[in-house]
């Protein structure tokens, strides 16, 4: 089965009334985590950015805490997971500032964290990526924005 386009999708989802919209998107949230993950980002918290924002920061914060330090590669696979958490939760709001308020905070984290990233390749190859995301993220910002955020990236 092809699904259909986007703009079929949306003309089909204007022809709808708000009844079946809602029951459609209950029944959206019962097959995959992402997808009540998002309804729940969309209901809750896209209205506020900056509580959104906290909380993952705290969420961040817990999972280094978890991150078993006693050997590089696992210290590894807790990073990447922590990195493909905050990717998913970047997705769900797509808005540059949050993008890049997450990214210098895991940053900032990782560096505080006393993980030595040297020794790996990997984690070194992660770290400049999500400093890269971070620069690339910048560059979208209004120029007032980007002046504040300049410094807090020279300390990484």
């Amino acid at each position: 089965m092809k699904p259909a386009s986007l703009a079929e999708i949306r003309k089909e989802l204007k022809r709808r009334d708000p009844e079946e919209l809602a029951a459609m998107c209950l029944r959206l949230g019962r097959f995959k985590k992402d997808n009540k993950e998002l309804l729940t980002y969309l209901l809750f918290d896209a209205q506020n950015e900056v509580e959104y924002i906290q909380a993952i920061k705290y969420d961040i914060d817990d999972m280094m805490d978890e991150i078993n330090r006693s050997h590089i590669y696992y210290a590894k696979k807790g990073i990447q997971k922590i990195v493909r958490q905050l990717n998913k939760n970047i997705r769900y709001s797509g808005k540059k500032q949050t993008e890049l308020e997450i990214l210098l905070y895991f940053c900032q984290a990782i560096k505080e964290s006393g993980i030595a990233i040297h020794r790996s390749s990997v984690l070194q190859n992660m770290y400049e990526r999500q400093k890269l995301k971070i620069q690339k993220a910048l560059s979208t910002l209004h120029e007032d924005l980007q002046a504040d955020y300049r410094t807090m990236i020279e300390n990484l």
